[in-house]
């Protein structure tokens, strides 16, 4: 469940899949998730993908990955160290495809990959080569933000692409 390739605007990290991501075979599969209606309502889209036409993101410059690939029912059942790791092989993913930015869906999952404390929403300093680090909030439906503050926290970063 993973898109890369080079010359993407953007590649979407989530943490990890869940299981129902994990049984169908595509990213955010969960009807609870809210990440296919933010990225079309940001601008990313032309129109709201379902998530089994997952692929379809690189037509839009889009790709996605996962920090940790090991399937769970919630995110805090990861260690720091599958995170840490996780982290470590994103970085090499980046660097090797350098897409203009990577958009890390969650702070708590940014922290506990990079190692860096009190991160703020938004673009990061750090930079991977050429690559700008967004964190961005996670779409998933267990997080409280309204799908207009998902949606206005992800068309910051398409204006910024543009």
């Amino acid at each position: 469940m993973e898109l890369l390739a080079p010359n993407l605007q953007v590649v979407f990290c989530g943490i990890n899949p869940g299981l129902s991501s994990a049984h169908q075979g595509y990213p955010f599969a969960n009807g609870s998730n809210r990440f296919w209606k933010v990225i079309h309502q940001a601008g990313f889209t032309d129109r709201q993908l379902a998530p089994e036409q997952w692929q379809q993101l690189q037509d839009n410059g889009c790709g996605i990955t996962a920090l940790v690939a090991r399937p769970t029912v919630a995110a805090s059942e990861l260690s720091r160290d599958e995170l840490r790791g996780g982290g470590e092989v994103l970085k090499e993913k980046i660097l090797r495809y350098q897409p203009r930015a990577l958009a890390i869906l969650g702070k708590q999952a940014f922290s506990s990959a990079f190692g860096v404390r009190n991160t703020a929403w938004g673009r990061q300093e750090m930079m991977l080569g050429k690559t700008e680090v967004w964190v961005l909030p996670n779409p998933s439906g267990l997080n409280r933000a309204t799908l207009e503050q998902l949606t206005e926290s992800y068309r910051e970063l398409f204006l910024a692409l543009k």
